[in-house]
């Protein structure tokens, strides 16, 4: 089998994980619930793998990192608990459900919600927040990459708005933390969410939420802490204020686990294979007749990369600057036409359609025929295939980690040629 559903979980893991959740099942007590040996050693673990996300996300405190099973409860606690009735927020077309569905919730107990549009490229303008903006907006809710798409969001950009106008800004990481660099002081987060089985490499069943200083949530589930027991309010430190009930010991080994080999491994140097992968497939699919992909790929992730700072200048003002001056040069260039907007590097995801083929037939023959995993359909983000023009046929979606090679990929390019010269 040919994996190219990585966007929906990673595999395989690398081997480390699977080794230390076992090792955690047969020798970890539960955390909190004792003072005993086997109990302290699943505490220390847990304990370790916070400051491990805390120093990945740029979290200001290793006990403001909150263990979830998925993205998705992350997500809910975040917004059930810091938004309510006559609160307004803005998010965008590009969310998964677990974002939209939380905020159709919010907006049925008497919130307000508005959305930045989507082009049928699955391009935003980011003016639209300045419109969108009322008296009564207390947050921004955005993904930081598409699932659909692979597109990125200007996190950056967003934050800044954010700041400017004092709003919360809560981040869906799913598709990127662990590829791609999350600051959260830095880029004006109030809280990020996450998930450990995508790009991360985790277990399934692992997840979380960092949040940010003075931000303050009200906690989603109350229930067992293992202190204050005596209590009849949930505690208010955290993270137990966020995490009522045992907690996933054996997964969180493996998150710790998947988080050293990442480390070990480079985070540049497996965004760049990983988009290499991508970047090589799209360019093959892209000249097939009858192929239609979805997204801009207008700037890619390359080597040589050129780190510098410029005297005491923030970072991300001077790279606004390059690119817009970039932009503006070869703009006028006679000969020279400039594709899209310079969005920056984006998620090794391609989504396509072949003529018009139901994208559920095409993945089929893809597995069956080819051993080929991908995932068809809608992929949870109803928002972004009306935009798209995709709502009837879906798309089918390709999705690589680092583990994928060239010979994987070119096998998936040749299959989608094959399947597309068929459909004549």
């Amino acid at each position: 089998m040919i994996y190219l559903d990585n966007a929906a979980t990673t595999r395989p893991k690398p081997p480390s994980v699977a080794e230390a959740v076992a090792a955690a099942m047969n020798d970890y007590g539960n955390s909190g619930r004792g003072t005993h040996p086997e109990a302290l050693e699943a505490a220390r673990s847990i304990y370790g793998v916070r400051q491990a996300l805390a120093a990945l996300f740029g979290c200001s405190r290793a006990d403001r990192v909150a263990f979830t099973p998925n993205s998705t409860m992350a997500l809910n606690i975040a917004i059930s608990g810091l938004l309510g009735a006559g609160d307004h927020v803005i998010s965008t077309d590009l969310e998964h459900n677990s974002v939209l569905r939380p905020l159709y919730r919010l907006r049925a107990q008497g919130g307000a919600v508005d959305f930045v549009p989507a082009d049928r490229q699955g391009r935003i303008d980011y003016e639209d927040f300045e419109r969108l903006l009322r008296p009564n907006t207390k947050a921004v809710v955005c993904t930081h990459g598409s699932n659909l798409t692979g597109d990125l969001m200007d996190i950056q950009r967003v934050g800044n708005f954010c700041q400017k106008h004092r709003l919360l800004f809560i981040l869906d990481a799913s598709q990127t933390a662990g590829v791609f660099p999350i600051d959260m002081e830095r880029q004006h987060i109030s809280v990020v969410c996450f998930t450990g089985h995508k790009s991360l490499m985790g277990p399934q069943g692992t997840g979380g939420l960092c949040v940010g200083a003075g931000v303050e949530i009200r906690p989603f589930a109350v229930g067992g802490t293992g202190v204050q027991s005596y209590s009849e309010t949930q505690p208010e430190a955290y993270p137990t204020r966020l995490e009522a009930g045992t907690l996933n010991s054996h997964g969180i080994a493996g998150l710790g686990a998947s988080l050293a080999f990442l480390k070990r491994t480079g985070w540049d140097a497996v965004r760049m294979h990983e988009s290499v992968l991508s970047r090589r497939f799209y360019e093959t699919v892209r000249t097939i007749p009858g192929v239609k992909v979805y997204g801009n790929f207008a700037v890619q992730l390359r080597a040589p990369i050129v780190s510098l700072n410029i005297a005491d200048l923030d970072s991300s003002e001077v790279a606004d600057e390059l690119a817009e001056r970039f932009d503006e040069g070869v703009s006028g260039i006679p000969g020279v036409t400039v594709y899209g907007d310079f969005t920056g590097p984006r998620t090794a995801v391609v989504s396509l359609n072949i003529r018009d083929l139901d994208s559920g037939e095409v993945s089929d023959t893809l597995s069956e025929v080819y051993g080929i995993a991908t995932r068809p359909g809608a992929h949870c983000a109803p928002r972004l295939h009306r935009a798209l023009g995709t709502e009837d046929q879906g798309a089918v979606r390709f999705s690589w980690s680092y583990f994928n090679t060239e010979a994987e990929t070119d096998a998936a390019a040749e299959a989608v040629r094959i399947l597309a010269a068929e459909a004549v």
